[in-house]
């Protein structure tokens, strides 16, 4: 959804720009086309390989500042230098290069280590989470991150196995979650497939801090700077939802009007009244974003609401 998300961000030169998910520097290198020389553009991964890569495609680009740093920590990359921003695009995904490399173990397509972890130098593999968690823990991880339903079924199967010996490799597991929850009928989703979503979302801690990062970011913008959202599964895209629809001074609590204790304080409009899907052609070139959902929001200056400016 590459021209979409450059659409809704809507560069302009000499403008201010962060790029959260640099990844291999696609979108960060049509951000700075439409900069055209000017203004500058951040750009932020916690994956040291794919940010050397991207490194390397925007040499040359003096308005082009990288860092390795995890998102959530835009506030510290940015400090008092740059108080406001004329756009931000986060794309939650996982990468292409992460997923196509077996040995970082994001994958139950290619055998590998089970690690996935986006900043190999930190934190906890998924090989020491399955081996070391209760199995209740366990449980709610692939229940609460992954909607597995036989999520207990699992967990206790990976606990009898870890005591033979520990789960090391990715066909492992994969092998022992399709055991439990048994082959997928034709053109159903492999049966790991949402406990190995799950486990990438808590070695990452992909949803602690989200909100916070969100609202923090609405706060940076400057008047009529926007913030664009490229999520990947239902659960970070309620949260991306949730927090729009709160800044947008929209009720979030979906109670009776007289009981509703939402603050109601209008900071941004709403640009993506509905989430945007990628066209049939696009899943059909690349079939891992078809499950994409984009959102964006603009600042509104203060004082101003949305229906004065778009009086429509």
């Amino acid at each position: 959804m590459t021209d979409q998300a450059l659409e809704l961000l809507s560069v302009r030169p000499g403008g201010v720009y962060v790029d959260c998910t640099v990844g291999l520097g696609g979108h960060a290198e049509l951000i700075l086309e439409r900069l055209a020389g000017s203004g500058l553009l951040i750009g932020l991964d916690r994956d040291r390989q794919s940010l050397e890569l991207a490194r390397g495609k925007l040499e040359g680009c003096p308005n082009c500042r990288l860092h390795h740093e995890n998102f959530k920590n835009l506030p510290l990359v940015l400090g008092e230098e740059i108080p406001r921003l004329d756009g931000c695009l986060v794309d939650l995904g996982v990468s292409s290069l992460q997923l196509d490399s077996p040995e970082r173990g994001f994958s139950f397509r290619a055998d590998g280590p089970l690690d996935m972890r986006m900043d190999p130098s930190v934190g906890v593999t998924a090989a020491q989470l399955l081996n070391q968690a209760p199995p209740e823990r366990l449980a709610r991880i692939f229940r609460e991150y992954g909607e597995e339903t036989r999520a207990t079924a699992i967990a206790e199967a990976i606990a009898r196995r870890r005591r033979q010996r520990p789960l090391t490799r990715t066909s492992e597991l994969a092998e022992l979650v399709a055991e439990v929850a048994r082959a997928p009928r034709q053109g159903r989703i492999h049966p790991a497939t949402r406990v190995f979503q799950a486990l990438r979302i808590e070695v990452n801690q992909e949803l602690s801090g989200l909100e916070s990062f969100l609202e923090d970011t609405i706060e940076r913008l400057a008047d009529g700077g926007r913030l664009v959202v490229i999520a990947f599964h239902s659960l970070e895209d309620r949260i991306v939802k949730r927090t729009f629809r709160k800044a947008a001074g929209k009720c979030v609590c979906f109670r009776a009007p007289d009981a509703c204790s939402c603050p109601r304080r209008e900071r941004v409009t709403l640009v993506t009244r509905r989430p945007l899907r990628p066209a049939a052609a696009e899943v059909s070139a690349n079939p891992r974003a078809r499950s994409a959902r984009l959102r964006a929001v603009e600042k509104l200056p203060v004082g101003t609401s949305s229906k004065e400016r778009n009086p429509r």
